[in-house]
């Protein structure tokens, strides 16, 4: 029988744990306690990523088992796990929020962790990933943070991101005197981070990464898609444009992710991309590895870039090659300027 609770100390405060020897992962036998305290273990990397911002909180609270389902948008029921976009009922006074607004014009009051012990508080509500907005709780306008997202398609696979990452996306970043960040998805994929001046709109940051995106493309047309349709993306990278706009998040470096085998999205160097795989990095493996090598983003706060390049190159793709813009997400209302949302084989104009 499951013990009902545990208190952790975590700093100054004590978290409770309720239920710690559910187990979250039966493949492994991972109890909730022994993710509250991989969270601990690596709190110092994880903090970095989601310090002031706010976060959606992925919620898995009866663990990961077989047949398990995630809500979809406007579809909770059945459903095992859920985002929590709101602070929950009874947040302790000392876990702060921030205020966001969606693309609807809506708001939310957003938990925005600021310690360890927020982190540890929300693992034990079942939050195994974490997912920041790319702002400070204290500019919800303006992004601080360029998300290059490499999404391999069906026929590809890591190792092809890789490829395209060590390749034209590095070529593109050394051109434009970014410093970037790399991490596994914890799933397939790479995920780029670039620091930048909170000067600009999600509108314009999207913008930038269209730019980027589309460059890398040219540069390697037979690894890399821009295009938002799955059906014309084909066997290659897929650059997920639309992870910089409002309300689009990326898991959080040191993650878990809901698979069998407890990935964790891990933050690696450059280096060392070429000689690993994402399932090396896992609740049982990070934190010996953090301990021993500490955060490779340790630095990923020390430097904050302009857009001014990518939105001039932006503005060329327009006025040079009439590239204009590309497809939102489907939950934002229509932008001026975007094309038609009408996946392509449907749409009757195209057939015509």
């Amino acid at each position: 029988m499951a013990s009902p609770h545990i208190e952790i100390p975590v700093g100054d405060r004590s978290v409770r744990v309720s239920n710690p020897d559910r187990v979250y992962f039966p493949d492994h036998g991972y109890t909730k306690r022994q993710v509250v305290e991989y969270f601990l273990a690596v709190g110092e990397g994880i903090l970095r990523a989601t310090r002031d911002r706010p976060t959606t909180l992925e919620r898995w609270p009866s663990g990961v088992f077989e047949g398990a389902r995630l809500a979809t948008r406007g579809d909770f029921r059945g459903a095992d796990a859920f985002y929590q976009k709101r602070v929950p009922k009874g947040a302790p006074d000392w876990v702060p929020t921030a205020e966001i607004t969606f693309p609807s014009g809506r708001t939310a009051d957003e938990v925005m962790p600021t310690e360890p012990a927020v982190i540890a508080w929300a693992a034990n509500l079942g939050t195994l990933t974490f997912h920041p907005w790319a702002v400070r709780g204290d500019r919800p306008d303006h992004p601080d943070e360029l998300r290059i997202d490499l999404d391999p398609q069906p026929g590809t696979g890591f190792g092809d991101a890789v490829r395209v990452t060590l390749g034209p996306v590095r070529e593109l970043l050394d051109e434009l005197g970014f410093t970037g960040f790399v991490k596994t998805s914890g799933k397939g994929g790479l995920h780029v981070y670039v620091r930048i001046a909170p000067r600009w709109t999600f509108t314009e940051v999207r913008r930038a990464g269209i730019a980027f995106a589309r460059e890398v493309e040219r540069r390697a047309p037979e690894l890399v898609t821009t295009s938002w349709w799955k059906e014309e993306r084909g066997a290659r990278v897929f650059i997920d444009f639309n992870r910089n706009v409002r309300d689009a998040t990326i898991a959080a470096a040191y993650s878990v992710r809901p698979l069998p085998h407890a990935p964790v999205s891990a933050p690696v160097t450059w280096q060392e991309l070429p000689d690993i795989a994402p399932e090396d990095f896992t609740v049982a493996t990070m934190p010996g590895r953090f301990g021993a090598v500490g955060d490779p983003h340790a630095a990923i706060d020390d430097a904050a870039f302009g857009l001014e390049d990518l939105l001039e190159r932006a503005d060329r793709d327009e006025r040079d090659r009439g590239l204009g813009d590309l497809p939102y997400p489907p939950n934002h209302p229509k932008m001026a300027g975007e094309p038609k949302r009408v996946q392509p084989s449907k749409d009757a104009d195209r057939r015509t």
